[in-house]
């Protein structure tokens, strides 16, 4: 059991420490990201920056690609719709990424309107049929030729959850505003890709580009001092978090140490069991090594067999930890979100195997072979020889480590739970509940907002409809550029925006603490700002309703009064404080929020709903989500590590008992005399019980005292990665203790009762 836990969570660190390598250029693909400012690090950057790269920097690039981040798409074939998240980027795109082509060409970008499916994706849409050659509709804006499928990407890739790649320069001529901004350098929304030459010249490049954009902005805007730089595909995953302008050691890597150590500790557990009971039946191999000490076998001979022993077990241990894993693997990935499967055809899985078993090996046997092949064959062979108190020592101090282990995973786990929970509590600043999120971006839903507001409030399943250039659970747009009275020159600002429709307040629930929302109609409030808590501490105003804010973005300025001040609403990440965010007023904005009337059943309000929707737009399609469900998933990463450690928890658990119950066994038997002699002599039941059990029990205490304060450590450390973080409550620490107490008792009590009922004539005739 313990080699089969070690061996998962090696799987999972392997699947975590292999990101990425599924593209053949991984070493020479890196992203270009920017530092702006000492607070943010991002990856979205302005169009221009990549003709730019493609033009000035050919002898250290040989590709550069524009693309969009993966954002869900429709399409239509006839009748049928399809929903699907996709990329546009450049024709070099799929050469770069080395796609494996399952049909047609890598080359099927360098077609207009043409499109490369996954695999998956062709198969739903086309069924057995061959999707090359077809033709799809995206979001009834644009046909498209099917020019190529792709093999599926790995769920260990940047790109797991694409299902298509489009034309950039469809993209560009599908939407006006993008061309408007294509010579821009103020307005971030694009990813580049590069593929350098030589897997060196990551540090290299990076100097010749970190000033580029620099150059090409306003004075307001170079205050943040913007440092272009590349970073590696190798480190996309486990080392993309900075803090003023320095990478720091990630969440993702945090968690590749952790279980680590879990499943180092977990096999330890084991081995220990192994040691003890090797040890603790030391009398029974006595003879056996007196009898072949002297006949002439050496020492170093009698610590290759014990070895060898060892061995042997964890050989066929490693078998059975095979069979164990591939049985257990689908639940297994179920728990950590992953696709993880046992590389059975490649042959380092095997040499890691065997490597495996002879560390195992050696780590579980080298306490016995040292401890029994010291024995001298003359006490053996009269029969004088007793192990001796440092042995007993030994195995109590290697019971205090398997249970200080144990507590110490119990103690974390509950304070990961405790985490997780007091952030799902934390309040929102709006209600969740009933709050439908639909884009409206298809051509045919262009300009029917207010037929749309008006037609759903009318079945009486809608209490009120509003629009939003961001989620509720997200921030999409950040700005600078921001000034108002008594501001400090130097300042870095930095906002979250969010156009909004003026019945979005209502539409969401916020709550106001001065001010007031805005007014339909009128003409004051489209010169408004509605702004949060932490905006009002980001700019140091007592008294913000009524101040002017001038916003300059791009060549235009304009001037905001400041209308309300709302509670922080949970829009990003639950863990860390709000972000000071502004809200200002602009129509069709591509994403709407629908409140349903709570006095309806949900299915009722959804299929009216729907009903507005196909007549006011047949072919555009009722896409929605929950706004609830939505934010739950904000917790899932977390809900992940908490599940994982409670199961490794519980495993480290049951194999310490499983040790406790052979130390048992042997303890009764070892004591059976004694005991018939106390119960000959009047002893309860409960008096041999409490005989048996107290050493168990004291040893568990010494393992709470150790596990405590290791325990507060790591945990208090951890907690320091969230802003927003619950407290480390004392009584978790004697819970914990309790907890391990009872499940040794329970364990312990089985061997001790049943010694404490033996009939004494058993135990005494034999003398």
């Amino acid at each position: 059991m313990g080699m089969a836990v070690a061996m998962l969570i090696g799987l999972w660190i392997y699947d975590e420490l292999s990101f990425n390598k599924y593209f053949g250029h991984y070493d020479t693909i890196g992203k270009v990201m920017i530092h702006n400012g000492e607070k943010y690090t991002g990856s979205s950057n302005p169009m221009p920056l990549a003709a730019e790269l493609a033009s000035s920097f050919r002898d250290d690039l040989t590709d550069v690609v524009m693309s969009t981040d993966p954002e869900q798409h429709s399409f239509s074939i006839g009748e049928n719709r399809f929903l699907s998240m996709g990329m546009y980027m450049q024709p070099q795109a799929p050469e770069m990424f080395t796609l494996e082509m399952l049909s047609g060409t890598r080359k099927g970008l360098d077609r207009p309107n043409s499109i490369l499916l996954s695999g998956t994706l062709a198969r739903k849409m086309f069924g057995a049929q061959e999707a090359v050659g077809k033709t799809v509709a995206i979001d009834k804006k644009a046909d498209l030729t099917v020019t190529g499928v792709y093999e599926d990407f790995p769920d260990n890739t940047e790109f797991k959850n694409v299902g298509f790649i489009v034309p950039w320069d469809l993209y560009v001529s599908t939407n006006d505003w993008v061309r408007s901004i294509e010579g821009d350098w103020s307005n971030n929304f694009i990813e580049i890709y590069v593929r350098l030459r030589s897997e060196d010249d990551f540090k290299k490049v990076s100097a010749k580009i970190k000033d580029l954009k620099l150059a090409h902005i306003s004075k307001e805007k170079a205050a943040l001092k913007p440092e272009l730089f590349i970073h590696p595909m190798s480190k996309w995953h486990l080392h993309s978090q900075f803090e003023n302008r320095v990478e720091v050691t990630s969440e993702g890597m945090k968690f590749v140490w952790f279980y680590g150590i879990i499943g180092a500790f977990v096999l330890l557990l084991a081995c220990i069991n192994f040691m003890n009971l090797s040890t603790a039946r030391s009398e029974k191999s006595a003879r056996e090594v007196g009898v072949r000490k002297a006949i002439g076998s050496l020492r170093s001979q009698l610590i290759f067999q014990f070895f060898l022993e060892s061995f042997v077990v964890v050989g066929l241990a490693f078998i059975l930890c095979v069979g164990l894993v591939s049985v257990s693997l689908s639940w297994f990935n179920d728990i950590s979100g992953k696709d993880i499967s046992i590389p059975w055809l490649n042959p380092l899985f095997w040499l890691a195997g065997i490597i495996f078993v002879l560390i195992t090996s050696i780590l579980a046997g080298s306490y016995p072979a040292v401890y029994l092949s010291s024995f001298r064959p003359v006490a053996v062979l009269k029969g004088t020889f007793r192990a001796g108190p440092l042995a007993a020592v030994a195995r109590k101090m290697l019971v205090v480590v398997q249970f200080t282990v144990s507590i110490a995973l119990i103690i974390g786990t509950f304070i990961v739970y405790r985490q997780v929970q007091h952030a799902k509590n934390r309040p929102v600043g709006y209600s969740r509940e009933g709050l439908l999120a639909v884009h409206i971006d298809a051509p045919e839903l262009a300009g029917k907002s207010d037929l749309l507001r008006n037609e759903l409030k009318t079945t009486g399943a809608v209490v009120e409809v509003a629009e939003s250039g961001s989620p509720v659970t997200g921030l999409y747009s950040m700005s600078s550029g921001f000034d108002w009275r008594g501001k400090d020159p130097a300042m870095e600002t930095s906002f979250g925006t969010v156009p909004v429709t003026q019945e979005y307040g209502k539409t969401i629930g916020w709550q106001f603490l001065q001010g007031r929302d805005f007014i339909k109609g009128s003409a004051i409030d489209s010169e408004g700002l509605i702004i949060n808590e932490a905006a009002v501490r980001y700019m140091g105003i007592r008294q913000p309703v009524g101040e002017t804010v001038r916003w300059t973005n791009g060549s235009s300025t304009r001037e905001f009064k400041i209308l309300g001040v709302i509670k922080d609403m949970v829009m990003n990440s639950p863990f860390t404080p709000a972000y000071p965010t502004v809200f200002y007023l602009q129509s069709n904005t591509g994403l709407m929020f629908i409140k349903v009337n709570p006095n309806m059943s949900v299915r009722e309000a959804l299929s009216k709903i729907a009903n507005v929707f196909r007549k006011t737009a047949p072919s555009a399609g009722f896409d929605y989500t929950f706004v609830d469900e939505e934010y739950a998933q904000k917790f899932a990463a977390e809900e992940r590590v908490g599940r994982l450690a409670g199961v490794f928890a519980l495993l480290a658990v049951f194999i310490s008992c499983l040790g406790i119950f052979g130390m048992a066994s042997f303890v009764a038997e070892q004591r059976m005399k004694e005991v018939g002699i106390r119960k000959v002599l009047g002893a309860s039941v409960f008096s041999v019980w409490r005989l048996l059990s107290t050493n168990f029990v004291i040893l568990v205490l010494i393992s709470l005292l150790i596990a405590s304060p290791i325990s507060y450590y790591f945990m208090y450390n951890w907690l320091q990665n969230y802003q927003y973080r619950t407290e480390i409550s004392w009584w978790i620490f004697p819970m914990a203790g309790i907890g391990a107490l009872c499940i040794t008792l329970l364990t312990v009590s089985f061997q001790t009762v049943k010694a404490a009922l033996e009939s004494p004539i058993k135990s005494l005739r034999s003398e």
